[in-house]
């Protein structure tokens, strides 16, 4: 029996971690991880190969984000996840929230800008096309607050409340598009409030805080919605296989749980980046007012040194 549409078969024995967690790729996250991971490790290169320094806590924090989209779309977990709410909603939670914060804490535009050669004049290369896209009108109107965090929201409640998370698990490209979707979303709202790229839309860390909270909420919400279900809400996982040997409404309240949850723990990840972050830019320019401070004291004493040698030069 073919439960999704796209051929994946239902006689799958009751899920464990370990079982989860055994290789079965999908070939399209598959190809797209390993080309993330191999640009970026072309830019790091290129940068050390040319005497310039890349911090090696970026590098782990891209390759961990890669590998976390690898892990729910290229393991067994993909699998259950067409059958099970609850391992679906930790695909969801994982490639929304986790992936997007750590990829973001990679800096890739930034690298991509530094390894990039330039075209030359009047010529339009990828490190032009790609700046041409940072100062672009689109850009700022997706990465503006006023779009990311009722887009962030919708996400969750126009998808699993309407008919359209049926019709995109219905068929292998449209699994495929929703995830996506769920990771371009995590990266458009968390990318504004503490990623290290450049971007048209950098609020005050103050105010990158409050949309940070102004979301979180409803993502809170959405799992209580789900936990306090009396009936199965989403119609794709009302009846799973009976190899599982589990209930829908159950598996439900699971999935509620760890939605609940993923609210919580990205956030304190996100709050403590942001406080560093915070904390680094109140000491860049602390030492760039001690420097200031320095170069005008000099000034002033030179102007005293020369102010005492006229007067002594005016007694002799």
């Amino acid at each position: 029996m073919d439960h999704s549409g796209h051929g994946m078969t239902t006689d799958l024995p009751p899920f464990t971690l370990g079982r989860g967690l055994v290789w079965s790729a999908d070939s399209f996250f598959l190809i797209a991880c390993l080309l993330g991971l191999a640009l970026y490790g072309w830019g790091v290169l290129r940068l050390v190969r040319r005497g310039d320094k890349w911090p090696v806590g970026r590098t782990v924090a891209y390759v961990a984000g890669v590998l976390s989209i690898g892990l729910v779309m290229c393991t067994k977990l993909n699998d259950y996840g067409m059958v099970m709410f609850s391992v679906h909603m930790v695909q969801h939670m994982v490639i929304s929230m986790v992936s997007p914060i750590l990829i973001l804490l990679g800096a890739p535009i930034t690298l991509a800008l530094r390894a990039l050669p330039t075209a030359g004049r009047d010529r339009k290369g990828p490190r032009e096309l790609l700046l041409m896209l940072l100062h672009s009108r689109y850009m700022r109107i997706i990465t503006h607050p006023a779009f990311t965090i009722p887009l962030f929201i919708a996400s969750l409640y126009a998808l699993y409340f309407t008919p359209l998370f049926d019709t995109l698990m219905g068929s292998k490209a449209g699994h495929i598009g929703m995830m996506v979707h769920f990771l371009a979303v995590g990266l458009v709202f968390f990318w504004p409030i503490m990623g290290v790229d450049p971007g048209p839309h950098r609020p005050g860390h103050l105010m990158r805080m409050l949309e940070l909270f102004a979301g979180m909420p409803f993502h809170a919400f959405f799992g209580i919605a789900l936990m306090m279900g009396s009936t199965p809400m989403v119609k794709t996982f009302e009846n799973p296989p009976a190899s599982l040997g589990i209930d829908a409404l159950s598996d439900q309240n699971a999935a509620g749980g760890i939605a609940w949850a993923f609210s919580e723990v990205p956030s304190v990840l996100v709050l403590l980046a942001l406080l560093f972050q915070w904390y680094a830019s109140e000491q860049r320019h602390a030492r760039r007012t001690d420097r200031a401070a320095e170069r005008n004291g000099d000034k002033e004493l030179e102007a005293y040194n020369a102010y005492l040698a006229s007067l002594n030069a005016r007694g002799n």
